[in-house]
């Protein structure tokens, strides 16, 4: 009772002191019940910016109602999908999470795919660390989390080991799971498998959004799609297992997981509880499969990006009309760049750059033959076109010198038109990286346990030898440089031109929802971007 008393007669006096000051009482803020995630694979900042004046859906908000990130970079050096994913809500670089390229990923043969799912058998036992998911159950255990992708490191490094649920496409018709998250698909996702939406399209064509005006680039370039279908329409095969497997190459493959997601969010009741914080995370990678195929300046990029702007307008007006708007906070980022299509860098709508093909592979087929004669494991030796990887001990046991390999694979590579720049990884290791922006993003990029030896850069829009569309990888901006926009509850709308990374991503929503993260962090909060009762 005296302690009742006693709270009673401070609130008494807080509001009498509010009224004797004039000073009207800010009441607490709002948190979201909900924080959504939308990761559009292989979107280029410039994308939002040339195409906007034909956005009608969901880009078109994020940009008109959210705070955008005009300078954010997924600042690692290998950008590829699978460490870029796993850095988003981890607020964490890949030496961090230990995800430093799409080969060492999600691959698990003790993870078998559910329900005769077709592809890999997959976990995030490779990932370290937590996600905002796991800080978010760590306070709340009724917390939820869904994660949806075409690809499977899309949905799984997202959530990280985090014990939600992610589900991804098996190329053959249906969405599945591995065993790390169930022994069967839950009933919502055999009651969307089974309404076998790919299958309907078997015979159809992709064929324009708008008029053919519409769009400046030429649908006559022989040099997408390696010479076969570059043209429109593009059809779909007439059987309806072939239009399954092929299905992720189209821009409709993005419309069925926002389909799914959506499903799945009212069946696990994401952002009902005003009790709980859920997670929904969603990765759409048609623009990735149409970008390597057609090239990033093709016209079909162009009716993708439009699409993606239709399907997620439609999903966005779904979600509002089954949960509050003004409780779920979202963010939209992307996981890498890309380059202009190969060869001579392409020749896009906007520019034409130079260009050509490196190739280190007879340097590394000489050296791996040497170092295999002098007695070293084979295994102890591996090339991963911008990565060499020296096994220490296989190299002592020989009695071979490691340093002295890594430095004359350096010397060589130095020396192979294209190659920018050839590095140690000891060097690199002890270079400040407030100098050089390429030191940085590498040391962002590899944990200190893995056995690195050397790192080589290309020269811009330079490819490795035997590429044969559009891709990225490298630690040049262009396949650094992503959208990063926040929107919805206890965002402050506008553009922010300073320096951002996607690691700010994490403790920026951590923030906002009022959670604090398990570990330390790469990522800040920008505060800018937050309402000032958030702050």
């Amino acid at each position: 009772m005296r302690l009742l008393t006693t709270f009673l007669a401070c609130a008494c006096l807080a509001g009498t002191a509010g009224a004797q000051t004039g000073r009207r009482v800010a009441p607490a803020p709002v948190r979201p019940t909900l924080v959504l995630l939308v990761t559009v694979d292989q979107l280029k900042p410039e994308y939002l910016d040339r195409y906007a004046p034909q956005f009608t859906g969901g880009f078109a908000r994020l940009l008109k109602g959210g705070a955008i990130f005009t300078n954010a970079f997924q600042d690692h050096g290998i950008t590829e999908t699978a460490p870029g994913h796993a850095s988003i809500l981890s607020g964490r670089f890949p030496r961090s999470t230990g995800i430093v390229g799409n080969a060492a990923g999600v691959l698990d043969p003790q993870m078998p795919l559910i329900a005769g799912g077709g592809g890999e058998p997959a976990s995030p036992f490779r990932f370290r660390g937590t996600t905002l998911a796991d800080w978010l159950r760590f306070r709340d255990p009724n917390a939820r989390a869904l994660s949806v992708s075409r690809k499977d490191r899309g949905a799984i490094l997202t959530l990280g080991r985090a014990r939600g649920e992610a589900f991804w496409y098996g190329y053959n018709g249906m969405f599945t799971t591995s065993t790390y998250y169930a022994d069967t698909l839950p009933g919502w996702v055999q009651q969307f498998n089974a309404r076998r939406l790919f299958q309907r399209f078997a015979g159809r064509s992709w064929t324009l959004l708008r008029p053919a005006s519409d769009y400046p680039e030429p649908d006559s370039v022989r040099r997408e799609a390696q010479g076969r279908d570059f043209a429109f329409p593009h059809r779909f095969p007439a059987d309806t297992n072939r239009t399954a497997a092929q299905f992720p190459q189209f821009p409709m493959m993005d419309s069925i997981t926002l389909q799914f997601a959506l499903q799945g969010l009212q069946d696990r009741q994401l952002g009902a509880a005003s009790s709980r914080i859920d997670v929904l995370a969603i990765s759409l990678s048609s623009t990735d499969a149409v970008g390597h195929k057609y090239g990033p300046d093709s016209r079909e990029l162009h009716d993708q990006v439009l699409r993606v702007d239709k399907y997620l307008g439609e999903f966005l007006d779904s979600l509002y009309v089954v949960r509050d708007s003004t409780r779920i906070v979202i963010a939209l980022t992307s996981d890498h760049g890309v380059a202009p299509t190969p060869p001579s860098g392409g020749q896009g709508r906007w520019r034409t750059v130079p260009g050509g093909f490196a190739d280190l592979r007879p340097i590394a087929s000489r050296m791996f033959r040497e170092v295999v004669a002098a007695g070293v494991d084979s295994a102890a030796f591996r090339w991963e076109l911008e990565s060499l990887y020296l096994e220490p001990e296989p190299f002592a046991r020989a009695g071979v010198d490691r340093d002295s390999v890594a430095r004359e694979f350096v010397r060589a590579a130095s020396q192979v038109e294209g190659v920018l720049r050839a590095d140690l990884w000891s060097d690199i290791a002890r270079m400040d990286p407030r100098r050089d922006p390429f030191v940085r993003r590498w040391q962002h990029t590899f944990p200190s346990d893995l056995p690195l030896a050397a790192l080589v850069v290309l020269e811009p829009y330079w490819y490795y030898a035997g590429t044969t569309e559009a891709t990225h990888g490298s630690p040049h901006d262009y396949d650094a440089h992503v959208p990063m926009i926040f929107a919805g509850a206890g965002i402050a709308p506008g553009r922010y031109p300073e320096f951002a990374r996607v690691v700010d991503i994490a403790p920026t929503l951590a923030a906002i929802v009022g959670v604090r993260p398990m570990e330390a962090l790469d990522g800040v909060v920008l505060r800018q971007a937050m309402r000032q009762a958030m702050r």
